[in-house]
């Protein structure tokens, strides 16, 4: 069994990583925004298997609210193996250009507090000698693009973040896993036309828990993301600005 605290458990990815997690038994910590969102997600991961579940109220930009919640997690679990941390918002690029303080809320939503999340779990970690910290990044961050460079900038510095924390960390028995989904099928991206390379969260999720179970140190989720960021990367500058991507 192990004891796994999940930050951003209401988002859909989150909570059908969270149902494969139930089915094997495992204990449950959950952290979100909304707690009959919560509760209703607890309520059935009980039914599937989960050994126990926790649930913990909290907004993850809240920076003055993570010692509480940390405290409540391990209260409730009586350890911690796993940290996922799979919270974030998919901003209006538009609304970005238009407004600094709106950059800043989402380059704070998607970067600044995941990774003083990742810096409070990892140093926890390192302390016990052992853990797994596995944070929802993205392709996007892989390469700047017009149509949603905020949210790729955001990405991007988690990304090169965890990489550095990876590197810090690989001697200290803690497991540092970079999560990059491509395009997914969620409510986040209701208004978005779907087409054939888009997934669905338990496709996702059930790489997530693979991954995590072979400590990979970064996953492209589906897999075919890797090629398709490997071509996108070695597009030269003068040909990519002239795209409209």
């Amino acid at each position: 069994m192990q004891k796994i605290l999940i930050i951003g458990a209401t988002s859909a990815i989150a909570e059908a990583t969270a149902r494969l997690w139930a089915a094997r038994g495992d204990a449950l910590f959950l952290v979100g925004r909304r707690a009959d969102r919560l509760q209703a997600i607890a309520a059935d991961l009980c039914v599937r298997g989960a050994a126990s579940v926790g649930c913990h109220t909290m907004d993850a930009c809240d920076g003055a609210a993570h010692a509480a919640m940390f405290e409540a997690a391990h209260s409730a679990l009586g350890g911690l193996d796993v940290a996922f941390i799979a919270h974030g918002t998919l901003p209006d690029q538009k609304a970005c250009e238009a407004s600094v303080e709106q950059t800043l809320r989402e380059i704070d939503s998607n970067g600044l507090s995941v990774i003083v999340l990742a810096t409070r779990l990892a140093n926890t970690f390192e302390k016990q000698g052992h853990g797994s910290l596995a944070v929802i990044s993205s392709v996007a961050g892989e390469r700047g693009r017009q149509s949603n460079y905020v949210y790729g900038a955001a990405k991007g510095l988690v990304s090169l973040f965890l990489q550095g924390l990876r590197n810090r960390l690989a001697k200290r028995g803690v497991h540092v896993l970079t999560i990059k989904p491509g395009f997914v099928d969620t409510p986040m991206t209701a208004e978005f036309s779907k087409g054939a390379l888009w997934a669905k969260p338990e496709t996702i999720a059930r790489g997530i828990v693979h991954a995590i179970d072979r400590r990979r140190d970064e996953v492209y989720l589906p897999g075919f993301w890797w090629l398709i960021m490997a071509l996108i990367r070695h597009i030269p500058e003068r040909v990519f600005k002239r795209l409209s991507l």
